[in-house]
């Protein structure tokens, strides 16, 4: 196991809606953790000597206004309707079970200027946005944050944003105002040199960044993090070749690159989220097409199918064979 996670215990469980649990962790041997920047995540690596699951969860931190800072992390985990990490941590994660964690991880981060700034959350994103919307209040800073769930019952920490935003928080609960929020109409009441941060499915990243293109937005105006990248329900075992010619299994809920990392395969990675292009490996052949779910290959590498990112993307089926 690389030296950089340490081992952690779960010190409380709290349940926050039907579907999501707020898990606290410190470190085993008492000493404190440090203090980490809005946007930030952690590593975890869970599920028995062996680690087999690793995931990333985003770093909440102190709920109020009030409080000093924590010497424990907090995150918040959705229960995905399949039996694979998010699963293993509600049907296992209890007070005292040992985890390994990484230190805090900012890829996803506030500027450091004073500007305008619009929080966007859908869903689970909430646990990257709510850190951000506390500093921003507490920086007095100019913010608007929308915030986007089924129901109001399913929305975690809806309160706490309520409680540090005021009126600069809309929540836009789909059960009571139905359908999707204008995007194009909130981005357009913003000042011209706001920045806008969104953390959420999918399907609310590209809708804000298409109303951000419409409205002529700069693409750097538009930040992102994306959540459930690399897993979806209908994924299927692989299997993956290398240069050698060994033959590694993958399995369902595990991605190609945990898969290598486990056979002592050398590869390369950091943010693991399809994001940052350092997993990138070329492919050698592919019995059917690739499942791209990154953001760094171009629609036509995409096309090609002659790279993947190992941290998220998979052939749909069959085996893929790999220049590593």
């Amino acid at each position: 196991m690389p030296d950089k996670y340490k081992t952690a215990v779960v010190l409380e469980r709290r349940e926050l809606t039907e579907h999501i649990s707020e898990i606290t962790l410190g470190l085993a041997d008492d000493s404190p953790l440090p203090a980490s920047r809005a946007g930030a995540h952690v590593e975890l690596r869970f599920g028995g000597q062996e680690g087999r699951f690793l995931r990333h969860y985003s770093l909440i931190g102190p709920l109020d206004l009030t409080s000093t800072h924590e010497p424990f992390w907090r995150i918040a985990v959705q229960r995905e309707n399949r039996r694979r990490g998010s699963d293993y941590i509600h049907r296992h994660f209890r007070a005292g079970t040992n985890v390994l964690i990484s230190p805090a991880l900012s890829p996803f981060r506030l500027t450091s200027d004073d500007g305008p700034a619009l929080l966007i959350a859908g869903g689970i994103g909430i646990t990257a946005i709510l850190p951000m919307l506390r500093s921003c209040v507490m920086r007095r800073r100019d913010v608007h944050m929308l915030y986007v769930g089924r129901s109001r019952e399913a929305m975690a920490y809806v309160e706490e944003a309520e409680a540090l935003g005021g009126d600069a928080v809309t929540v836009h609960d789909a059960t009571t105002l139905g359908g999707r929020p204008n995007l194009d109409a909130l981005l357009a009441q913003q000042p011209t040199n706001t920045t806008a941060y969104v953390c959420g499915p999918p399907a609310l990243i590209d809708g804000t960044r298409q109303a951000a293109q419409r409205l002529g937005w700069a693409p750097e105006r538009v930040r992102h993090e994306i959540f459930n990248a690399a897993h979806k329900a209908e994924d299927r075992a692989v299997t993956v070749q290398t240069r050698s010619g060994t033959q590694i299994p993958v399995s369902p809920g595990h991605t190609l690159l945990e898969a290598l990392e486990a056979a002592g395969a050398e590869t390369f990675s950091d943010c693991r989220r399809g994001e940052c292009g350092l997993c990138i490996t070329p492919v050698s052949s592919v019995d059917t097409d690739i499942d791209h779910r990154d953001r760094f290959l171009t629609p036509d590498q995409k096309r090609s199918n002659r790279q993947i990112a190992l941290c998220c993307s998979r052939p749909r089926s069959g085996s893929i064979a790999l220049d590593i």
